[in-house]
């Protein structure tokens, strides 16, 4: 079998759990507050990322005034990220969740304009446009429209706010993925932010009542932590390495389609006409703000 189509194969898996991570994480929270689901979902990621570093004989070596600089980027991408897209979550529709996260390429575009000496091309300020009427759209068509009376328009706000943090966490990356391989700085993020996450949600941890917590919940635990931060990372990162990033990055377009999807079939939510346009809306900007 062709090796790049074994490599695209995985992407697309990958594309997969991503995009059913909402619906399942969704399902967990019902038993599981998110600061504890975070500490679960992180121990398991970091023993699977420390565990391939070591079989991967990769050193762990960091160059001569790096650390800070990748303490603040774990602190950025995994600690204000994840509490962000946790609370975010819990707080709106799974299939709003997809569709706002999936705005992290127009927040980079704006972003990497404004402040990286990015060019905004033709086809990115489309997205742009795109994105943010999507959006508007979505919010409006809520029960209650656009205020903060509505629990879903909250949650739109907070993972908003998670994309638009990782946006600022990718193009600060980029400097130090040219140091170091993804495995690495993989392993970096995941013992300084991830670390602190889960120390952040310990207190959380020791309090949860844990006779409440059935098996569907755990498996969404090990389902997140092992495959969408695990897994499904290291997979995407070795697509880069075989496909380059923009093919790779392709398979990204799917994650809101696919994850609002999921939420519908999976969660039974229930979107207006409005928010259904919307969803279109932001997906179209998204795909135009990758175009090269």
């Amino acid at each position: 079998m062709n090796k790049n189509i074994v490599v695209e194969s995985l992407l697309l898996l990958v594309a997969v759990i991503w995009a059913l991570n909402f619906s399942v994480v969704k399902i967990s929270l019902e038993e599981i507050d998110p600061m504890s689901f975070n500490v679960f979902r992180f121990m398991l990621a970091i023993t699977l990322v420390g565990f391939i570093i070591l079989r991967s004989g990769e050193s762990l070596k960091v160059h001569k005034g790096d650390w800070p600089k990748l303490i603040l980027l774990g602190i950025l991408g995994n600690l204000t990220y994840q509490l962000l897209f946790i609370f975010g979550i819990n707080f709106t529709f799974s299939a709003n969740a997809a569709v706002m996260l999936g705005t992290i390429p127009v927040w980079i575009a704006l972003v990497g304009h404004f402040f990286f000496g990015e060019r905004l091309t033709p086809f990115k300020l489309a997205g742009v446009i795109f994105a943010f009427l999507g959006i508007y759209l979505i919010m409006e068509g809520s029960e209650l429209g656009i205020t903060l009376q509505s629990e879903t328009i909250l949650g739109d706000l907070i993972i908003l706010s998670a994309a638009f943090v990782f946006a600022i966490y990718t193009l600060f990356s980029k400097k130090m993925l040219s140091r170091y391989t993804p495995i690495q700085f993989t392993t970096f993020m995941m013992f300084t932010g991830g670390t602190a996450l889960i120390i952040a949600g310990l207190p959380s941890a020791v309090q949860l009542d844990y006779s409440n917590v059935s098996l569907l919940s755990w498996a969404g635990v090990t389902y997140s932590g092992l495959l969408s931060i695990g897994g499904a990372y290291i997979i995407w990162n070795y697509g880069i390495r075989q496909v380059g990033p923009v093919r790779t990055s392709t398979y990204q377009n799917l994650v809101p389609v696919m994850g609002l999807i999921f939420g519908l079939l999976i969660l039974d939510e229930k979107l207006t006409i409005m928010q259904y346009i919307g969803s279109l809306s932001v997906i179209t900007g998204i795909i135009l703000a990758r175009k090269k």
